[in-house]
C-alpha cells in the first residue's frame, strides 16, 4: 500500500487528502458507470475493494464545499428548485452587504443579536426578537452539517428564509426528544434470590432491560425524523465528553434518564451539567463514586472531572492556548485527593431493592433513576483546598462540598476555553483559532452573546449561538485548516436524511456502528470514542475523528453508502419495537432522472451547498448518463431506469471528498 506523502507541518492537508480521495471516488464512479446497464440492486462497486490507494484519511479539510442537515419533519414543504438559486444568492450576498454599517457582533448583525427588552432591562433574554435575515444556499447547508444530522431539501429552504440566527433561535425553542424505549428500574428491585430477573423473561431481556440498544434505537429514529435537531446535536457533544459506557454499565432506565438529562441541559447552564454527571448514579457506578469510601476515597472519577469534563491537565490562556507556550500542570495529584474526600458521602436514590441487602453505613442498593443522595456518615469532613481559591473547613457537609467543587470548577479560568474548545470542536471545525476560542469563552463566561443567554456563566444558549455564529462558522470562504471529518454517526443520518429515509435504528448498532467503531453509548472508554486532540498525521493539525479512521474505516464508508443507496438497506427484524428497518425513499429526485446534470447538481447543492467541480461533475455526470432510460419498454422499466440514475447520483455526491469533510 502506497504510504500517504508527508506534507510540510504548515502546508494545508486539502491537496494531499483530495488526491487520494479523489483517487478512491473515482475508482467507484468507473466501477458503477462499467454497472450501467444493470440493475443498481447488484451494482457493488469492486473497483472500491480493489483500491490499495483509497484508504487514506478523510480529513477535516477538503474543499471549499459546506455541507448541509436536513429537518424531514419540517413542514415548510415544498422541495426548493434550485433554478435559479445562483441569482438569490446574489441578491441575498447585496442585501447583506447592505446591512454591512451595522456594528457587527462575531461576525453577525447587531440587529439580529438584540432583544431590546432583555438587553435593556436585564430580563430573561430567549434570543425571541431576533428578526430572520435570508442567506445563501452553501451557507444555509454548511449550517445544517454543523447544526443537525444532515440535510433535507425542506429543512435548507427554511434555514435560507430565516437565516442562521433566527433559525438557531428558534431551535432554542422546540419541545425536547426524549429516550422512552425500553425496560424500567425493575431490574434493581428484584429481590427473588432463587430466579435471576431475566429467567421468566424473553430472549430478549438482556437487550430490552440492561443494556443500551433501546437507546440507539430512539436515538437514530430522532436524529432521522424530529425537529429538535439542533438540541439533540450539542446533546451528542455533551455525551460524548460526559462520557458513561455500556461497555462497563448496565441498566437501560439508567442510560435512559442520563441520556435525557443531557437533552434537557443542552440549552441550560454548564454548572447544572457538572452538577448532574456528578450526583449521577450511572457516572457514580461507572468512575465509582457511588459509596465511595469516606477515609480512602477512589479517586476515579475526581480525575476524569478535572481532566476531561471541566478544567484539563495543562494550564491555558483565554484563546485556548497553552499558557506560556508549554503544558504547565492544572493541578497535582494532591488537588486530585482533596477534590475525591470532597466528593465522598453521596449513595444511590431510594427506591432500589436486593436480596442481599444494601450495604452499611446508611447507604442505599443501586438504583439508576434520579440524583445520587447523600449520607452524612460517609462523607469526609477534613479541611479541603480546592482549585480557583475554594477552601472548605472542618465539619462541613456533603451539600456544601458539592458547591465549593461545582464553584471552584466555575470559576476556574481553564473551564471556558477547555469546554468551548471541545463544542466547537464537536459541531463545526476541528481546529479552531485562537480568536474564536476567545469568542466562545468569553459567552461562555458572561452568559451572553447578543440575544442569547441569561447572563449566568456557563450559559448553554449563549455558548452554542457563539460557536454557530462566528465568523469561522458562517464564513463562504473556510480557511485551509477549517472542518472536520464526518464522524460515522453524522454519515448514517445524513445520507438517511438527504434521502428522505428512515430507520429504526437498529441496523446502526451492531452492525454498522461496530464496523465503524462508532456504537453509540458504547465508547471505549471514558476517552470517548476518539481523543479531542488526535493528530493527523504528518501536520500539525488535530483530526479527533481520525482516531477510528483508518483503512478499512475509509472504505465501510463506502460500504454504508452502497447498503443504503443500491442494496435497498436493511428490512425490520423481528423483535424490534415499531420496527421498519433502514432505507431511502429516492421518489422525490425522480423527476430529474432525465437530466442527469440537473440531477447531480440538485444532489450536490442540497449535500454540499454548491454544484461540484467542474471535473468532478462531468465524471458523475457521465456515470449517471451510463444508465439508460429505455425510449419504449414498460412503465416499470422506465420507473426502475430513473431510480437507477438517481441511486448512481446519490452515491457519488455522498461518497464524494466534500461530503465526507465537513466545510
Amino acid at each position: 500500500m502506497s504510504p500517504l506523502p508527508t506534507p510540510h507541518p504548515h502546508v494545508s492537508l486539502r491537496a494531499v487528502l483530495r488526491k487520494f480521495l479523489f483517487s478512491l471516488w473515482m475508482g467507484g464512479i468507473l466501477s458503477l458507470a462499467a454497472c450501467g446497464g444493470n440493475d443498481g440492486a447488484d451494482a457493488e462497486p469492486k473497483a472500491l475493494a480493489d483500491s490499495s490507494e483509497s484508504q487514506v484519511a478523510l480529513a477535516v479539510e477538503v474543499g471549499p464545499v459546506p455541507e448541509a442537515i436536513p429537518d424531514i419533519e419540517d413542514t415548510e414543504g415544498d422541495l426548493i428548485d434550485y433554478a435559479g438559486s445562483e441569482s438569490d444568492d446574489q441578491e441575498v450576498a447585496e442585501k447583506s452587504a447592505e446591512a454591512g454599517t451595522e456594528r457587527t457582533v462575531s461576525g453577525v448583525s447587531a440587529l439580529l443579536l438584540t432583544e431590546p427588552a432583555a438587553a435593556t432591562s436585564g430580563a430573561k433574554s430567549t434570543g425571541g426578537n431576533i428578526r430572520a435575515l435570508a442567506t445563501t444556499q452553501s451557507d444555509a447547508v454548511r449550517l445544517a452539517h454543523q447544526a443537525t444530522f444532515g440535510p433535507s431539501e425542506a429543512l435548507v429552504k427554511n434555514i435560507r428564509k430565516q437565516g442562521a440566527a433566527r433559525w438557531i433561535s428558534s431551535q432554542m425553542k422546540l419541545n425536547s426528544s426524549t429516550y422512552t424505549t425500553g425496560g424500567s428500574g425493575a431490574i434493581h428491585k428484584h429481590t427473588n434470590r432463587n430466579r435471576d430477573f431475566c429467567s421468566t423473561r424473553n430472549n430478549n431481556c438482556w437487550r430490552d432491560w440492561y443494556s443500551t440498544t433501546p437507546l440507539v434505537w430512539d436515538f437514530y429514529r430522532n436524529a432521522t425524523t424530529k425537529p429538535d435537531q439542533l438540541r439533540q446535536r450539542v446533546a451528542l457533544a455533551l455525551q460524548q465528553i460526559v462520557v458513561v459506557s455500556n461497555l462497563e454499565v448496565s441498566g437501560t432506565y439508567g442510560f435512559k434518564y442520563y441520556n435525557n438529562t443531557l437533552l434537557k441541559q443542552a440549552f441550560g447552564n454548564y454548572r447544572e451539567v457538572l452538577r448532574k454527571v456528578i450526583l449521577s448514579p450511572v457516572m457514580g457506578d461507572y468512575l465509582n463514586n457511588a459509596n465511595n469510601d469516606r477515609n480512602e476515597p477512589n479517586e476515579n472519577f475526581a480525575r476524569e472531572l478535572l481532566q476531561l469534563f471541566s478544567v484539563g491537565t495543562c494550564n491555558l490562556n483565554a484563546d485556548g492556548t497553552l499558557a506560556g507556550g508549554v503544558c504547565t500542570p492544572t493541578y497535582d495529584n494532591e488537588i486530585v485527593r482533596s477534590y475525591a474526600y470532597a466528593l465522598t458521602g453521596w449513595t444511590y436514590p431510594r427506591g432500589g431493592k436486593s436480596p442481599w441487602g444494601c450495604g452499611s453505613g446508611g447507604t442505599n442498593c443501586r438504583y439508576y433513576q434520579g440524583d445520587m443522595v447523600p449520607v452524612a456518615a460517609r462523607h469526609n469532613t477534613q479541611a479541603l483546598t480546592l482549585l480557583s481559591g475554594q477552601l472548605l473547613a472542618e465539619g462541613h457537609s456533603a451539600q456544601q462540598a458539592l458547591d465549593a467543587v461545582l464553584n471552584s470548577l466555575m470559576a476556574h479560568p481553564n473551564t471556558a476555553p477547555f469546554v468551548s474548545r471541545q463544542l466547537i470542536q464537536h459541531l463545526v471545525t476541528s481546529n479552531p483559532s485562537p480568536a474564536y476560542v476567545t469568542n466562545v469563552a468569553n459567552a461562555f463566561t458572561t452568559g451572553r452573546f447578543g440575544a442569547f443567554g441569561t447572563g449566568r456563566p456557563g450559559d448553554m444558549k449563549a455558548v452554542v449561538a457563539a460557536i454557530l455564529l462566528d465568523p469561522e462558522a458562517r464564513t463562504e470562504t473556510p480557511a485551509n485548516t477549517a472542518g472536520r471529518l464526518r464522524e460515522p454517526v453524522q454519515l448514517f443520518t445524513g445520507a438517511i436524511r438527504a434521502l428522505n429515509g428512515r430507520t429504526d435504528g437498529d441496523a446502526l448498532s451492531w452492525g454498522w456502528g461496530e464496523e465503524l467503531r462508532q456504537h453509540v453509548f458504547r465508547s471505549p472508554s471514558v476517552f470517548n470514542f476518539y481523543p479531542p486532540d488526535y493528530p493527523v498525521p504528518g501536520t500539525s493539525l488535530v483530526g479527533p475523528a481520525f482516531g477510528i479512521h483508518n483503512a478499512n474505516a475509509a472504505l465501510q464508508r463506502m460500504n454504508y453508502l452502497n447498503y443504503l443507496v443500491f442494496w435497498g438497506g436493511s428490512q425490520k427484524a423481528k423483535g424490534v419495537p415499531r420496527g421498519i428497518g433502514t432505507f431511502a425513499r429516492l421518489q422525490a429526485f425522480t423527476a430529474d432522472a432525465t437530466d442527469p446534470a440537473r440531477l447531480v447538481d440538485r444532489l450536490a447543492l442540497l449535500n454540499l451547498g454548491e454544484v461540484l467541480p467542474e471535473t468532478e461533475r462531468t465524471a458523475v455526470i457521465n456515470a449517471v448518463t451510463a444508465f439508460s432510460i429505455p425510449t419504449s419498454g414498460t412503465r416499470q422499466q422506465i420507473a426502475d431506469a430513473k431510480t437507477n440514475r438517481v441511486r448512481q447520483a446519490a452515491f457519488l455526491v455522498l461518497a464524494s471528498p466534500q461530503y465526507q469533510l465537513i466545510r
